[in-house]
C-alpha cells in the first residue's frame, strides 16, 4: 500500500511518500520531497522514477519472501527469487543460487521473457566479471537469450538495456550507448541504464563523463540495490583519469553500499596501491579473494572490452596497482 502526503509552504511544496506492507503493516521505504512549486513538474518527474525504482526493489524482495512459503511455486515465484539472489551480490555464490531459480522457472515457461531477462543478466555478470579464465561462451549465451526475447517482445526495455551492456563489453560501445538510449527512451525509469552508459564512455576513452552518468542513475534511484556497482564504475573511470585519491572514494562509497562485490575490492586495491596505501590495498586484495579465489591479472588482461587506445593506457597503471595490492599474476 502507497500513501502520502503533500505540504505547501509559501513557494515550495514537501511531499512524503512511503510504501507499507498490507500483510503486516511494516513501514517499508519512505522518501521526502521538497521543490519549489515552480518546479512541480520536475518534482512529479522525480517522484515516480524514485517510486518505480524503489516499488521494484522492494516488491521483489517481498514476493520473494512470499514465494519461500508457497506450498506449489510457479514461474513467477521462481522468478522473484531469482532476482532476489542476484541482488545480494556478484559473487560466484550468489550467481549459482540466482541462475538456478532462472532454470527452475524456464523449466515451467520457458518463453516468459523476464525469466529470460533474468537469466542472461547473471550470464552476463559471470563472463564480464572474471569468474573463469574464458567469458565467451557466457557472453554468447545471453546474446542468444537477448535475440529471443527481443523477437518475442521488441519493446523490451530492460532487454535493450541489456544488449547495450552486452556490445559495449565485446568493443561496440558506441552501439552500446544507443541501445541504453533506446531503453531510456522505452522507459525513462531505468536508472540502471543511465550507469551503463557511463561504463560505455569510460570504455571509449571518455571517463570524465562517466560520473555525470551515474549521478543521473543516483538521482533517479538513489537507493537503488545495484547503486554499488555503477559506484564502481566511476571508481574505474578516475583510475583512467589518474586521479587515484578519488578512486578510492568511490571504490569505498561501492563497498560500502555492498561488501559482496569483488570487482570494488580488486579496484579498491588498485587505487589504494597507486595512492601509496599498501597496507590498506593488500587487505582489500585479500577481501577480493575472499569471494573470488580464482581471481587473477592475468584473467583481467584476457578479457578485453575496449580497443581504445586511452582505455588501454588506463589498465595498464591498473595492473601497476594491482601488482603492488599482491593481486595474483595468475
Amino acid at each position: 500500500m502507497l500513501e502520502g502526503s503533500v505540504q505547501r509552504g509559501g513557494n515550495r511544496l514537501r511531499v512524503n511518500v512511503q510504501l507499507i506492507d498490507a500483510e503486516t503493516g511494516n513501514h517499508l521505504w519512505a522518501e521526502r520531497f521538497d521543490k519549489p512549486v515552480a518546479d512541480l513538474f520536475d518534482m512529479q518527474d522525480e517522484i515516480v522514477s524514485r517510486l518505480a525504482n524503489a516499488l521494484g526493489t522492494q516488491l521483489v524482495a517481498a514476493e520473494a519472501r512470499r514465494s519461500e512459503r508457497a506450498l506449489h511455486v510457479d514461474a513467477m515465484d521462481l522468478f522473484f527469487q531469482g532476482v532476489a539472489s542476484l541482488y545480494k551480490g556478484i559473487t560466484p555464490a550468489h550467481m549459482l543460487q540466482a541462475q538456478t531459480f532462472f532454470e527452475r522457472a524456464l523449466a515451467l515457461d520457458p518463453e516468459n521473457a523476464d525469466v529470460l531477462v533474468g537469466s542472461l543478466a547473471v550470464d552476463l555478470a559471470r563472463g564480464l566479471h572474471f569468474f573463469t579464465d574464458d567469458g565467451a561462451p557466457l557472453i554468447e549465451a545471453a546474446g542468444a537469450k537477448l535475440n529471443r526475447v527481443l523477437s518475442m517482445a521488441p519493446e523490451h526495455a530492460p532487454a535493450h538495456m541489456f544488449m547495450g551492456l552486452l556490445l559495449s563489453a565485446t568493443k561496440r560501445a558506441t552501439q552500446g550507448i544507443a541501445e541504453c538510449e533506446r531503453a531510456l527512451a522505452l522507459d525513462r525509469n531505468l536508472a540502471n541504464a543511465h550507469a551503463f552508459i557511463g561504463w560505455a564512455k569510460h570504455l571509449l576513452g571518455r571517463g570524465i563523463e562517466t560520473e555525470r552518468h551515474v549521478n543521473e542513475a543516483l538521482r533517479l534511484s538513489p537507493r537503488d540495490i545495484m547503486a554499488y556497482s555503477w559506484m564502481s564504475y566511476v571508481g574505474s573511470a578516475k583510475m583512467q583519469l589518474e586521479a587515484y585519491d578519488e578512486a578510492v572514494a568511490w571504490f569505498r562509497r561501492s563497498n560500502e553500499a555492498n561488501p559482496n562485490y569483488p570487482a570494488t575490492l580488486f579496484g579498491l586495491a588498485a587505487a589504494l596501491a597507486k595512492a601509496g596505501e599498501l597496507s590498506e590495498a593488500r587487505s582489500a586484495t585479500k577481501s577480493g579473494l575472499a569471494l573470488l579465489p580464482e581471481f587473477t591479472i592475468r584473467r583481467v588482461r584476457a578479457r578485453n572490452p575496449s580497443d581504445n587506445p586511452t582505455y588501454l593506457a588506463a589498465r595498464e597503471h591498473t595492473y601497476e596497482g594491482m601488482r603492488l595490492a599482491g593481486v595474483p599474476e595468475g
